[in-house]
This record gives C-alpha cells, structure tokens and sequence, in this order.
C-alpha cells in the first residue's frame, strides 16, 4: 500500500509543477528556441516543403495541360479505328456464306451451358459455327 499512498501523494504536485511549466513565459521561450531559422533541421524540412509544394504543382500541371488532352486524342483514334473495323466488315461476305476452316470450333465435348455448341463469350454478330460440317 506504501507506493500506492505514495503516487496519490505525488499527483497533485506534478500537476502543478506541470501547470507551472504550461506558463507562457515557458512556452513563448520554447517556442521561439523551436521556432528559430538557424536551426539546420528547420531550414531542411522548409526546403523540403518548398520543393513538395513546386513538385505537386508541376505534377497539376502535367496532369491537366499533358494527360487530358492525350486521353482525348486517344478516344478519337479509338472511335475511328472502331468505325474503320466495322466499315471492312460490311464488305465481307455474309458469316454463313464464309469458309470454316478445320482449326475453327473444335469441339471435343459440348459446353455446359446453352446448346452446348457456343463458347461462354459467343457473339451472334461476328461468331458462326457449322454444324453439319463435314470434316
């Protein structure tokens, strides 16, 4: 019990001592012996500041003046290469017209899914499958 009455003891003076460095006498002198521009530590972390706060800019920059205009011109050389791929289509001839090769739609086994004729990622548009096909 001895430590026990002994902290209960000390708490109120510690509280005051620290009440009594809170003063702001104390903590104007601190904060201007922190505070000072001589300090090496000081002068290293404003200039890391300055050089964080001139990169981030230059990054806005490139990200608005450099990027968006390159996704833009990218979309458009997207959508006329789309538009090109579907104009060569419509000169070819029709899907059922055209020849299967023996290496297209090999089946060993039919697919779980459907007629089990069709791949999971068929498309009627641009997919066609013979299958009274003489191999």
């Amino acid at each position: 019990m001895f430590p026990q009455r002994q902290i209960l003891r000390a708490t109120p003076r510690l509280a005051a001592q620290l009440r009594a460095a809170n003063t702001p006498v104390f903590r104007s002198a601190l904060q201007r012996r922190l505070a000072s521009t001589e300090n090496a530590f000081i002068k290293e972390r404003q200039g890391v500041k300055e050089h964080a706060a001139a990169t981030t800019e230059l990054w806005r920059k490139i990200s608005i003046y450099g990027v968006i205009p390159a996704l833009i011109l990218a979309g458009i050389n997207a959508y006329n290469l789309w538009n090109e791929h579907w104009e060569h289509w419509k000169h070819l001839p029709p899907l059922e017209e055209r020849v299967e090769y023996p290496y297209q739609n090999i089946r060993t086994k039919n697919f779980p899914w459907g007629d089990g004729d069709k791949t999971l990622f068929w498309n009627d548009k641009v997919n066609y499958h013979k299958k009274d096909k003489v191999t």
